[in-house]
């Protein structure tokens, strides 16, 4: 369902872009514009700018571009329904109501949201004012919580014999209570309970701030309650969506590129009363591929740091194993150790933040090298062991979904392999691992002395080398090479040939295509793709859709290509033909 028109106008007739931006950013008058860091990229000149009159941001550091609505879901990681909510709010309009069930899911939101708010004001304050408390008050003074840490969690603490319940039930349903999570039925004694009564309270936020679940931890001993428990799942909580702290540690994403994934709720507001603010929780649950999704629209570089001891060692390798298939070129995900029976806040309280920092730098290892050593411990030096072993690696490698990861990890995994084999080297002709050896050599070369070249130059070797190793079907799919441009002089030239010929309709061997044998070898040398060919048989089906990728991806650098050039040009002009024009270029990319 559409919003209409008139609607989304009044919202962006209300509000100014610059005072919907200025909540994120620090902006500065220049002339009719403003100036300010990117909220997109860590820097330390000013490239964002926000233009009231011609209604838009624009960031020069990374092109993104756009109006308010834009910009409140790509920093508020919202979708478009919850931006205009967000906006028509600031705005001092009402929410518009689609249908029954949209209004009807609207007011139990709201409901559920006002509860939240009650019970988390009510204890909080309780724990900060109630003399009786004493108990749970000596606790934090034990973890050397301050005032001032509760306050900014707002942590709280319910008594083993709360009657809050009661009070609710005045102004809310029995079922919108039970609806919360935050109560539940005794069939025994026919009472309502507090799920988290005689539990400290650590409000989990959506990423908006608004409170929607909680986190609980008893303070006394006890044989038979969990430590730590959470609210259920509802309408309004997942657990595998959210994570605690997130709201308050995105903020820092323009300051800083990584963030500490931890265990619990104490390490987040531990870490945070020593001065490291990007940290947050998962929620008693494996690492899924939304949380790891979620923190890289906001980081670079993912860090998990669980409990020095053997559960939280077995849970970080489940977290390793969950999402290395979410690994991607620009990003990372490492695992930092701790010493036996440190936790990331005792650790942290021993030490001093700076000292944390410097042993994360020194100490943390990549998520390829953590799997790789956990395996290789429960491997034997028998070839049955390492039959398993490698099968094993091959089978977590095969799950990362972007390719070229996949390729560098696997070969990483069987180079590896390949160095606790070391009699392999005296009888390879007896052994599988010859061509694997000779391709990991090879491709460590070819990385190195590729160092040199750009993407699009890679890209366009792995363009020519399908081409003349797949004369036949190119000549049948030549409309898949139609709009491309080549940008490097030399391989433009190598693609004009190819082309020509394969127009005359004739059946072609490569030889017959009388390229010079240095540039052939040049070709062979850098094309990534070569690779992934060189061992195994080729699929028709397969090299189209190479072919495809490859084309849009050198499509899409020559969009990008003019999309710089018009930027630079409206830096200086500021025209509205200038925007006009950027605008249906970006559009243009979003399809793509």
């Amino acid at each position: 369902m559409k919003y209409p028109k008139e609607y989304l106008d009044e919202i962006k007739t209300r509000l100014k872009v610059s005072s919907v931006v200025s909540k994120t950013v620090n902006l500065k008058k220049r002339g009719k514009e403003f100036l300010g860091l990117s909220p997109f990229k860590n820097e330390k000149t000013p490239s964002f700018t926000v233009n009231d009159e011609k209604e838009f941001y624009h960031c020069f550091a990374t092109s993104e571009h756009g109006n308010i609505f834009d910009f409140v879901m790509k920093t508020q990681n919202l979708r478009f329904g919850e931006a205009v909510k967000y906006l028509a709010n600031l705005a001092g309009m009402q929410p518009y109501m689609f249908s029954k069930q949209d209004e009807e899911r609207e007011k139990k939101w709201k409901e559920y949201a006002l509860i939240f708010n009650k019970y988390v004001d009510f204890y909080h304050e309780e724990l900060l004012k109630n003399e009786n408390l004493n108990v749970a008050r000596e606790y934090l003074k034990g973890r050397s919580l301050s005032k001032d840490q509760v306050k900014k969690f707002k942590i709280g603490y319910i008594e083993k014999n709360p009657n809050f319940f009661e009070e609710l039930n005045k102004e809310f349903s029995t079922q919108s209570l039970l609806d919360t999570g935050l109560f539940y039925l005794d069939e025994k004694k026919n009472t309502y309970l507090e799920r988290f009564r005689g539990r400290l309270i650590f409000p989990i936020n959506n990423i908006s701030g608004q409170p929607i679940a909680l986190g609980g931890r008893i303070i006394e001993k006890s044989d038979f309650l969990a430590k730590y428990i959470n609210s259920p799942e509802t309408n309004f909580f997942k657990k595998g969506s959210n994570l605690y702290n997130l709201d308050q540690a995105r903020k820092l994403s323009n300051k800083l590129d990584n963030i500490y994934l931890v265990e619990g709720y104490m390490d987040v507001v531990g870490l945070s009363k020593s001065g490291i603010e990007n940290v947050v929780a998962n929620l008693g649950t494996s690492l899924t591929d939304k949380q790891i999704l979620t923190l890289n629209q906001f980081f670079d570089d993912i860090i998990i740091c669980f409990d020095g001891d053997e559960s939280g060692y077995k849970a970080a390798l489940r977290a390793a194993e969950n999402s290395i298939k979410e690994l991607r070129p620009e990003k990372q995900i490492s695992f930092l150790f701790l010493p036996d029976g440190e936790d990331p806040d005792s650790y942290v309280n021993k030490n001093s933040k700076n000292f944390f920092i410097d042993f994360t730098k020194q100490s943390k290892i990549s998520i390829h090298q953590f799997i790789f050593s956990h395996y290789k411990k429960q491997t034997e030096n028998n070839p049955s062991s390492m039959a398993i072993f490698e099968k094993k690696l091959r089978s977590i490698a095969n799950t990362i979904k972007d390719d070229f990861i996949k390729k560098y990890v696997l070969e990483y995994f069987l180079e590896k392999i390949a160095e606790l084999t070391p009699h392999s080297n005296q009888n390879k002709k007896n052994y599988n691992y010859k061509k694997t050896i000779k391709t990991l050599d090879s491709t460590k070369k070819i990385f190195k002395d590729s160092q040199s070249l750009t993407g699009v130059e890679l890209k366009e070797y792995s363009l020519l080398y399908l081409m003349i190793n797949n004369l036949s079907l190119i000549q049948e799919n030549l409309h898949l090479l139609e709009n491309i441009k080549i940008f490097t002089e030399m391989n433009k030239q190598i693609f004009d040939l190819i082309i020509e010929k394969l127009k005359t309709g004739e059946k072609l061997t490569s030889n017959e295509l009388n390229i010079d044998f240095q540039i052939l070898e040049r070709i062979n040398k850098f094309a990534p793709i070569k690779n992934i060919f060189e061992n195994k048989s080729k699929d028709e089906y397969e090299v189209i859709e190479l072919l495809e990728d490859i084309s849009r991806d050198l499509m899409n650098y020559d969009l990008e290509h003019r999309i710089q050039e018009l930027e630079s040009k409206f830096s200086k002009d500021l025209s509205e033909a200038t925007f006009n024009q950027l605008k249906e270029l970006k559009k243009k990319q979003n399809i793509n």
